[in-house]
């Protein structure tokens, strides 16, 4: 039997995903998983038994979404703030999961020290959404972090990616839509290309919020582009579509 209390540090919580009795380890004064999250991994496509790795994991929250849709999966993941990462490590053995679902405290820049090359079938990564300099920084450095490219770029991350999929494997990241035609190049650059892309709204009559975008390495070009995911209806109720990722119908 685990005890639970023992692993939260001061000002820690424990809080159910409500998905296959899984919960997550969150600090309120840390950066905490958000919606951004969920539909990431809704849109990520999972194979039985694949090999999976989350670059910047934060809370692990991704690696637990995905494992919700399939328990034989293996996943590294990675993430470069100590605070954090041990965190996402008592969330592992909070749900009997840190032999399937390995969490690394490491930079993801230096990858090819530390994880095997084209290993994987998938590699998912919620980035920083900003540029280095494009706006101020948060005072707190956990946020900063998760938020803006201090540590990394969309170009480090690229490269990693490429490095440890196999060929023809798959990338799925999420980005602000309006860095999209960014995205497509610096993916291009490390053998990335764009297959797949689905944008997030608001609501319907909105621009574009967010871009879900999956590449694959070392494959022709052809894009297919989804149907739009629409948060909201006109009167401000959670669609159809959320309500299935949440499982809520």
């Amino acid at each position: 039997m685990i005890d639970w209390d023992r692993l939260l540090l001061p000002g820690e919580r424990i809080d159910d995903l409500q998905l296959c009795n899984l919960r997550v380890i969150q600090s309120p004064s840390s950066f905490r998983f958000s919606m951004d999250s969920v539909l990431l991994s809704d849109f990520a496509h999972i194979r039985p038994g694949s090999t999976v790795c989350d670059l910047g994991t934060g809370t692990g929250i991704l690696p637990l979404l995905l494992y919700g849709r399939e328990q034989s999966i293996q996943c590294d993941a990675v993430e470069i703030q100590h605070d954090a990462a041990d965190r996402a490590k008592r969330t592992m053995i909070l749900n009997g999961l840190d032999h399937k679902i390995r969490v690394h405290c490491q930079d993801l820049r230096s990858v090819r020290s530390f994880l095997p090359h084209a290993r994987y079938d998938l590699v998912i990564c919620n980035p920083p959404y900003t540029p280095e300099n494009a706006a101020l920084l948060s005072p707190n450095p956990a946020l900063s972090t998760a938020r803006q490219e201090t540590n990394c770029t969309l170009q480090d991350i690229a490269s990693a990616a490429s490095w440890l999929l196999k060929s023809r494997s798959r990338f799925v990241l999420m980005l602000p839509a309006t860095r999209l035609t960014e995205a497509f190049d610096t993916l291009r650059h490390s053998r990335l290309e764009p297959k797949r892309l689905r944008l997030v709204h608001a609501t319907l009559k909105r621009p574009a919020r967010l871009a879900l975008i999956e590449a694959m390495l070392d494959v022709h070009p052809g894009l297919m582009i989804e149907s739009p995911l629409i948060v909201k209806d006109d009167q401000g109720n959670d669609t159809d579509e959320v309500k299935r990722i949440y499982h809520m119908d």
